[in-house]
């Protein structure tokens, strides 16, 4: 298993360190466009949801990300360092009362794009899962 990791202080200004850290991923394991697209995404989302919610901005905490290759998978862990949430009542964003509202898609998109996702550390964790054979 190849791992590669960064940690970045909680600034929306530092998603372009992630951004260039998923195109070293995609050199590094040599990612398909299409999954390297959902990737982007997704991972992208993650982030900014551990930026904004879980460190509530805070730029004196950090987010760490993490790239493991396995053998027919790629598995991205994003861990912030706030209190956690309730991943297991999120409303859904597609129910009518949900549709107008800014907020709420994050992890939706997070659940279509990637082939696996997992919550640990009640919330803080996020480790998502992409097919790559």
């Amino acid at each position: 298993m190849k791992n590669i990791s960064i940690e970045i202080p909680s600034l929306t200004e530092n998603i372009r360190i992630v951004e260039s850290f998923i195109d070293n991923a995609k050199e590094k394991y040599e990612l398909t466009d299409d999954v390297y697209g959902n990737i982007m995404i997704a991972v992208i989302e993650s982030v900014n949801n551990a930026i904004l919610h879980g460190n509530q901005a805070d730029k004196q905490k950090s987010v760490k990300l993490s790239a493991a290759l396995l053998e027919e998978e790629i598995v991205f862990s994003i861990t912030d360092q706030g209190v956690g949430f309730d991943y297991k009542n999120l409303p859904d964003p597609t129910a009518p009362e949900n549709v107008q509202k800014i907020g709420g898609r994050g992890i939706f998109l997070m659940k279509n794009l990637a082939d696996e996702i997992q919550f640990k550390d009640e919330g803080r964790t996020v480790e998502l899962t992409f097919y790559i054979d």
